[in-house]
């Protein structure tokens, strides 16, 4: 995919109405009030050399940074948001609401924009142990953490 394809992906969520229920949208989630997808997952190749797997997760941190610069020119600065209070609270049993429980579970922070009525958040998921590395996009109206 391209950058100018996550656009318009994202431009798609954005407008897309939220279902009633949750259910599978292929490469995410929808539920009520969000929308979530996976832009770029790991690569199927359990194969891969310990080479090829740093050279794929530095080419999605270039995706990934050139759309924070098209979505930053488009919609300013986005907010850093840690997501250490919220982990902290989810491990004391809180309840964290979708569509914000998986990237509170899986990353240290994400980057979110307010437009209008809804949020939209680009969440960069990095293996701990490894050199994996996933771009998601979540849309919602639900609050965050």
């Amino acid at each position: 995919m391209t950058t100018a394809h996550y656009l318009r992906l994202i431009d798609g969520m954005r407008t897309k109405e939220f279902p009633l229920e949750r259910v599978s949208s292929g490469s995410g989630i929808s539920g009520p009030g969000y929308h979530t997808t996976l832009l770029l997952g790991e690569d199927e190749r359990s194969e891969a050399d310990e080479a090829d797997r740093l050279e794929l997760r530095a080419r999605r941190m270039a995706e990934h940074d050139a759309l924070l610069a098209l979505l930053t020119l488009r919609w300013g600065e986005p907010q850093m948001v840690s997501l250490w209070s919220a982990q902290e609270r989810m491990l004391a049993g809180e309840v964290i609401a979708d569509p914000w429980a998986e990237p509170v579970a899986s990353c240290e922070y994400l980057l979110l924009w307010r437009t209008g009525d809804r949020w939209t958040a680009v969440v960069l998921y990095l293996e701990d142990d490894g050199p994996g590395c996933e771009l998601g996009v979540l849309v919602t109206v639900v609050d965050p953490p």
